[in-house]
């Protein structure tokens, strides 16, 4: 195609760039792009990725980088092809492939024409180079070595279903899925022109540093690239609570620990309690005789008080993201070099798992800078041989108790082996004296907080409150027939073995889905490190704090659900990474075969690696943020704005719908004080519950509002403003 006549080449790229233009333009003002609303849906994704990939294929019609461009056009069309053959929308549910039949209706049938497209253009591409192929991996990986990787990221590519064949239908259509999208990136990185090789390799190596780089992180200049990785992910996260998440708690957890945050900032851990309990029963909130509190712990609460006290809760977890970036860049640089620390660094600022979690109000964020925190402060222990550090190592990880106490004490275990020297060079008897000093001394702030609360020290508000309202040792670790709280979720009632292994699948097919959104599977270079890498001392510790955040979650009921990616496991992130990084250069290094040197192999895998990221941002991003967390789970933030547009003032507002998401959305705007002039939010989940409120309030007008659950739409009034005597007649 280079030796075309350069008047054919200036036609082709005209008309890429003018379909492209169509693309764009069908995309924004077709109405079948947007909801009822009028909100964009995430089908937009598919032409919008369609136009980069032309762009980007005119960009280099007349260059070596033809074919490349070619191919990587395939590929980001191949990977919004296959996002829109899930369905996995703003409801409670697991993502899945859409096989159903009544899902192939004649206006969905053009994406299996797409798909099959694709494949034809990947067979067509392999049949040329069989051979070669076969050799390749021969010669590099092995046959064995190379099927044993794949196997275990296509056994993750879908979550098991409650009907047994429609899950064996769904696996190995999802491994067809990444195993053809992974062979468009081998034609991919195999298309790169040989010309420029010195030049992009160069390339490479100043934004990552070359191969061999190490050293202490003040002699590597890992600083400023963290730095611009901690400003990148709090903008985006901030961005995307903004436009996404509508400065809105989505998620039940999330509305009380705003609400615990507002009761901290006025500078009290309950408030009094709501004049009657039905019309303002809120899951995790508890009524003790005249106190009303929240019983979730009170640490991250705390520090989200002071996002509350400065006006801009939204802010807090973007920003302590972008701290994480930081921590995390040093301490993987001191674990291993500037290159590794470089690439974790930046597959973090492009992991859809790192950035949506830091757009919500949920407590991991802050979980993870207190570990990432107390090992840091372990390490310059080490090195300083002073207790200092390890005091403040102790003082982080205690307050990781007060935030979330199981991840305490899996933690409490692994850095306390670290410290005692299993991993690691022993610290000083003072510096563990000091560590455990720290993590004993903050953590036992919980004791008064219990006592305050519940009547006893030992006794956590939430396991008091779960045990009452779902039975004793509901939310309790370990198997048996009272475990769980019967949510729909959860696979069988009760916790046992067969339990632990369907909820195990679950969060490994939403880490090899979220961490980092490749169309590949995300998992796939972990499975190369396991396989095939060679394991260093950090590489193991990296594996260690794997095996205990997965191995003690086994023993609890609730995989943790679909909010949020494998949230439960979510401290695993960066060891995730790491060995991602660690596979990428495993890769690298093993992959050399018929006379290609290690810097072309590095090239490649690198090259690909950045391919796909960029593919992330362009497709998964927007698909995600659109598709999935605007007015997830029906929560919708409009309650203040119809109290405004309607002058409500000081009024009883009676939501009518389900406890979420209709109440849950507007108890998140109820005053913390229920007397003051301002409109009160109660739940009319029966004509008792309206009537209590109304008692409760009897020189209040009333208005009467219907939840997203009933209107389909977001929040409606009914009625009002009425008197009791109208409500009789318009509610009965």
């Amino acid at each position: 195609m280079l030796h075309l006549n350069p008047i054919i080449f200036v036609a082709c790229r005209g008309l890429a760039v003018a379909a492209a233009c169509v693309s764009v333009t069908w995309a924004l003002s077709d109405g079948r792009f947007r909801d009822s609303e009028g909100y964009y849906c995430g089908a937009i994704c598919l032409p919008i990725a369609a136009a980069v990939g032309l762009v980007v294929w005119a960009a280099a019609a007349r260059t070596s980088w033809n074919r490349f461009a070619a191919w990587l056009g395939i590929a980001l069309v191949g990977q919004a092809v296959a996002l829109q053959l899930i369905h996995a929308g703003p409801t409670v549910h697991y993502q899945h492939y859409a096989l159903a039949a009544e899902y192939w209706k004649a206006a969905n049938i053009w994406l299996l024409v797409l798909l099959g497209c694709q494949t034809i253009l990947v067979v067509v591409a392999y049949a040329r180079r069989r051979s070669a192929v076969r050799e390749a991996i021969s010669r590099s990986v092995g046959v064995w070595r190379f099927a044993a990787i794949l196997l275990l990221v296509c056994c993750v590519g879908a979550p098991v279903s409650r009907h047994v064949p429609d899950y064996l239908i769904e696996l190995p259509f999802a491994a067809f899925v990444q195993l053809l999208n992974l062979a468009t990136m081998i034609l991919l990185v195999a298309a790169l022109p040989t010309d420029r090789k010195a030049q992009s390799a160069s390339k490479l190596n100043r934004w990552f540093g070359p191969a061999d780089a190490s050293g202490a992180t003040d002699d590597i200049g890992i600083g400023g690239f963290a730095v611009a990785g901690a400003i990148w992910v709090t903008a985006a996260a901030a961005i995307l609570n903004a436009v996404s998440y509508e400065r809105h708690p989505h998620i039940h957890d999330e509305v009380i620990y705003l609400q615990q945050a507002r009761m901290l900032a006025s500078g009290s851990l309950t408030v009094p309690a709501p004049p009657t309990k039905a019309p303002f029963d809120i899951y995790l909130m508890a009524f003790d005789g005249d106190r009303w509190y929240g019983t979730p712990p009170a640490g991250w609460p705390a520090v989200l008080s002071l996002g509350v006290a400065a006006g801009v809760p939204s802010l807090v977890n973007p920003v302590l993201a972008g701290l994480n970036t930081i921590m995390v860049a040093f301490l993987v640089a001191q674990l291993y070099d500037r290159r590794t620390a470089r690439l974790v660094v930046a597959l973090l600022c492009v992991s859809p798992w790192y950035v949506f979690m830091a757009m919500n109000y949920m407590t991991h964020t802050l979980s993870l800078t207190c570990v990432l925190a107390a090992a840091l402060a372990l390490m310059k222990s080490r090195q300083t041989r002073r207790a200092s550090w390890a005091l403040a190592a102790g003082v982080s990880l205690g307050y990781l108790s007060l935030i979330r106490p199981l991840e305490a004490l899996i933690m409490a275990v692994l850095l306390g082996l670290w410290a005692i020297g299993i991993g690691g060079r022993r610290l000083t008897v003072p510096s563990v004296a000091a560590f455990v000093i720290g993590t004993g001394a903050i953590g036992a702030m919980v004791l008064p907080y219990n006592h305050h609360l519940t009547g006893n020290a030992t006794t956590f508000p939430i396991m008091q409150y779960n045990d009452a309202r779902y039975g004793p040792g509901s939310n309790a670790l370990g198997f048996g027939a009272d475990r769980g709280m019967g949510w729909a979720l959860d696979p069988w009632p009760g916790h046992g073995p067969l339990d632990a292994v369907v909820n195990t699948n679950l969060n490994l097919f939403s880490l090899n889905a979220e961490l980092l959104g490749w169309s590949v599977g995300s998992l796939l270079f972990v499975a190369t490190m396991l396989v095939w890498g060679k394991w260093s001392g950090p590489d193991r510790l990296m594996a260690a704090v794997i095996a205990g955040i997965i191995g003690i979650h086994v023993f609890y009921w609730y995989s943790g659900g679909p909010d949020f990616g494998a949230r439960y496991w979510y401290l695993l992130i960066v060891p995730c990474i790491v060995l991602t990084v660690r596979g990428i250069h495993t890769a690298a290094e093993k992959l050399p075969v018929a006379g290609r040197g290690l810097s072309e192999s590095r090239r490649q895998v690198m090259i690909g690696v950045v391919c796909m990221s960029c593919m992330t941002l362009v497709n998964y991003f927007p698909w995600r943020a659109i598709d999935k967390y605007h007015h997830y789970l029906q929560m919708r933030p409009d309650i203040p704005q119809i109290a405004s547009r309607h002058r409500m003032g000081r009024s009883l507002v009676l939501i009518r719908g389900d406890a979420h998401p209709d109440y849950a959305s507007a108890a998140a705007y109820n005053p913390l004080n229920f007397s003051a002039d301002a409109p009160i939010y109660a739940w009319g989940q029966d004509p008792q519950a309206s009537s209590d409120a109304v008692d409760a309030y009897p020189d209040r007008p009333i208005w009467i509002v219907d939840g997203p659950s009933l209107t389909g739409r977001g929040f409606e009034v009914v009625a009002g403003p009425l008197t009791p005597a109208q409500l009789a007649i318009v509610a009965p």
